[in-house]
């Protein structure tokens, strides 16, 4: 039994800062660019509609007022979060169409509901080029909601985000695990001294992307179930500029696709949302295009015909151990999984990654050899940092027009070979004690949404 996709829109570019003083953020207009290139069709989705955000407008918002549009993006967050919250409901698998990186905050709730209703805690997938970790307790000041997300869906900021309906945090640091954040990071030590696990560039690409999503669902073995979260920020500028703050340092679009097969090859992924891209930069169409193939084929084990609806765990007595960073599965974990080969005898194939900084030594399964280490990492991966990124607090009397430097979007500028073969990653549907399927209440909710902090 197929697990059917409903595809949400969440058009919100409420938690950003303005481009330039007399002109609004392009992300509002990324679900309608990616929906033109037959993204439902292929996907086979059901249109679960729109949650239409308040209109964007700053007004008199100083540095030091706190996070704009809070108001706004907490409204919009509960509304978000009944619209989700009715998808899983329905036994189906929403894939959220953002907007800026707001959007979480409404995800989160929904998913701190679903825990609450079903006893257990449910974890977070944070795919995103940047750690968004901005909070009152390491920032002189706060202002831009999608450079401060994961910060409030943790607990840290102002209540009128980060406690709704009383809920703080939504998602515990130990529930959490960052992936691809580049390696100078600006708040990588405040995400290491708050227990949350991160893997940057150069270590996900040194380990493989399917090996990182098997590592992430290991990390989050003792939840209910997780949601993810991909800003394509993740993607190096090389193949993805029309986002508000590229960053050298990324992955390619083929890397993205093995780990989102990975991290949704599981009935324990409750959902997907995808952030940031902006169809300003991108006139012909060409990365909106490039967005969606990587899209259907990363959630083809979602439509697969043996695919099995979303379930979630019950809540265990304690949580474990994490286990440590990488471990390879050991032979008693194939043995608990007589269906799946080995992964050495099912390879991925990562070629072509021009212009990207990839180990000349990676083998068939985007991976380097035992041996390789920090220093097998090509310099320079992801120590790149881009000058302004998008959570970077400005001057609000005089922003830069110019802070967002954009190649012209001619195309992609690295090409990115199809890919063989690939094998599901992700525990069996049968891990773990007590499976149970949330009950769905007995009305259905009006179509609600989450917060943001804008600067």
């Amino acid at each position: 039994m197929m697990r059917r996709i409903a595809v949400l829109d969440a058009p919100t570019n409420l938690g950003l800062r303005p481009p330039t003083p007399t002109s609004v953020p392009g992300c509002a207009k990324a679900p309608g660019a990616l929906r033109d290139h037959d993204l439902l069709a292929r996907l086979r989705a059901r249109d679960a509609g729109c949650v239409t955000p308040a209109r964007y407008d700053p007004g008199d918002w100083r540095p030091g007022d706190g996070v704009c549009h809070a108001r706004e993006i907490a409204d919009y967050s509960l509304a978000l979060a009944e619209r989700i919250g009715s998808i899983i409901d329905r036994g189906e698998f929403p894939v959220v169409l953002g907007g800026d990186c707001s959007v979480l905050l409404g995800s989160a709730l929904a998913m701190h509901r679903l825990g609450e209703a079903v006893g257990g805690r449910i974890g977070l997938v944070f795919v995103d080029g940047h750690s968004d970790f901005r909070h009152p307790g390491n920032a002189s000041y706060v202002g831009a909601a999608a450079g401060e997300d994961l910060a409030l869906v943790t607990g840290r900021g102002q209540a009128d985000l980060a406690a709704l309906e009383g809920r703080r945090p939504y998602f515990r640091d130990i529930d959490v695990v960052v992936l691809g954040i580049r390696a100078q990071d600006e708040y990588r030590l405040d995400l290491q001294a708050a227990g949350i696990t991160t893997r940057p560039v150069p270590a996900l690409r040194a380990e493989g992307a399917a090996r990182t999503a098997q590592w992430a669902h290991e990390q989050l073995a003792d939840c209910a179930g997780y949601w993810v979260h991909i800003d394509v920020d993740v993607l190096d500028p090389a193949v993805m500029p029309a986002v508000d703050a590229p960053d050298p340092g990324g992955i390619a679009f083929a890397e993205l696709e093995i780990l989102l097969a990975g991290l949704v090859d599981t009935p324990h992924c409750l959902g997907v949302e995808l952030t940031v891209f902006d169809p300003d930069y991108d006139p012909d169409g060409s990365y909106a295009a490039e967005i969606v193939n990587t899209v259907v084929a990363g959630l083809a084990p979602v439509t697969a015909p043996e695919a099995v609806p979303p379930r979630l765990l019950s809540a265990r007595p304690a949580p474990g151990p994490r286990r440590g960073n990488g471990r390879a599965a050991t032979a008693t974990d194939r043995a608990e999984r007589p269906d799946r080969p080995d992964r050495a005898d099912r390879a991925e194939r990562l070629d072509g990654l021009a212009g990207l900084d990839v180990p000349g030594d990676m083998d068939s399964a985007g991976v380097g050899p035992a041996a390789l280490g920090p220093a097998g990492v090509t310099p320079g991966v992801g120590s790149s940092v881009s000058a302004v990124p998008h959570d970077a607090p400005v001057e609000a009397e005089s922003p830069d027009p110019g802070v967002r430097a954009h190649p012209e979007p001619s195309g992609v500028a690295a090409s990115v070979a199809p890919l063989v073969e690939r094998e599901p990653v992700g525990p069996p549907a049968s891990a773990g004690p007590g499976l149970l399927r949330r009950t769905a209440p007995t009305t259905q909710s009006p179509p609600q949404r989450h917060e943001a902090d804008t600067a």
